[in-house]
């Protein structure tokens, strides 16, 4: 291509640059023309399909992560590009978020997701996959059965983290659980939880989100009772003091929310009521594929987006918005 040819092309198809959904510190902007990401060795070069907006992602625009400045996203499905492992050309893939160093006190004693020196696609450290193209290690990369659509594929990363919560502790089917929020992350907690054939109440605020849960729970509008595991996936400070009058004493209380406003709550009332808590973040990407490949979860919809329209995907109401780059830049 001509310099005068590549001067008249649009920022998105110009040889070496991409487009992207950067957060600069205080708001998303939407970058035409920022520069391709080059793998490091190690690493691998992935043409993003589809990128799945998470609670998170609004978090951060509300100061979660003051320090981090760069491309947004951090769940996604993608097709691998370059790689230093040749037969993963071409393939689809899904990665995992956590980049360690492998070297400090977490990552040596099987910790490395608490890793001293972690970093984050989208969210610390590193550019996330709000964009056309990213880098990540390739270790962190999971093949996609070909049988999962893209659609599919792009709930790995949050159903694994609620894969996370059995990771940790073991649920009995006699337990009687309740998860508090009826979003994206909820759905997929919920569903998790019930394959345990434990009894699962799900309470929400909304009725129509609601509706999607009674196939595997019983749903409440209104908070009541007690119970013997309750998950915080509200993503909201109030949630959590909802949860623990929900949760018995001796019980667990487990939080998966994530935001950028502190929570008060009265500790004295943990310590007298001997109350559990424990956080739970990221979880097993195999496991996650191996439930999705067998239909052993419910997935609704995604609502597509263009990428350019990020603002819209950022405040739709939908159970899972995604931005779709799948008919933009054919580079590869």
């Amino acid at each position: 291509m001509s310099a005068e040819d590549q001067a008249a092309a649009p920022a998105a198809t110009r040889p070496g640059y991409m487009r992207a959904v950067v957060f600069d510190g205080q708001k998303a902007v939407w970058q035409p023309q920022r520069p391709l990401p080059e793998p490091q060795p190690g690493e691998s070069l992935l043409k993003i399909l589809l990128a799945g907006v998470c609670n998170t992602d609004k978090e951060i625009l509300r100061g979660y992560r003051p320090d981090f400045q760069g491309v947004m996203g951090h769940e996604f499905v993608a097709r691998v590009v370059r790689s230093d492992q040749p037969e993963l050309t071409g393939r689809r893939v899904c990665g995992e978020i956590n980049l360690v160093c492998h070297h400090c006190l977490y990552c040596r004693s099987g910790r490395p997701h608490h890793c001293s020196n972690r970093r984050v696609p989208g969210i610390s450290g590193k550019d996330g996959c709000f964009a056309e193209y990213m880098t990540l290690p390739t270790e962190l990369l999971h093949v996609v059965p070909d049988s999962l659509a893209d659609e599919q594929a792009v709930y790995c990363e949050p159903l694994a983290a609620a894969l996370e919560i059995p990771e940790q502790h073991h649920i009995r089917p006699s337990q009687e659980l309740a998860v508090l929020g009826d979003g994206r992350l909820a759905f997929m907690v919920a569903q998790v939880l019930a394959l345990s054939g434990a009894p699962v109440t799900v309470i929400g605020r909304h009725q129509d989100k609601l509706e999607r849960f009674a196939p595997f729970a019983r749903t409440l509008l209104q908070a009541e009772g007690t119970y013997e595991v309750v998950v915080d996936a509200t993503g909201q400070p109030a949630g959590l003091t909802t949860a623990i009058a929900l949760t018995r004493s001796g019980g667990r209380l487990i939080v998966k929310s994530t935001y950028a406003d502190l929570s008060q709550i009265d500790m004295s009332e943990i310590v007298v009521r001997e109350i559990q808590i424990d956080g739970s973040r990221c979880g097993p990407f195999e496991p996650a594929l191996r439930l999705l490949e067998k239909g052993w979860v419910s997935l609704p919809e995604v609502e597509r987006y263009q990428p350019e329209a990020f603002a819209a995907a950022f405040s739709s109401r939908a159970f899972k918005a995604v931005l779709d780059f799948r008919g933009s830049d054919q580079r590869d």
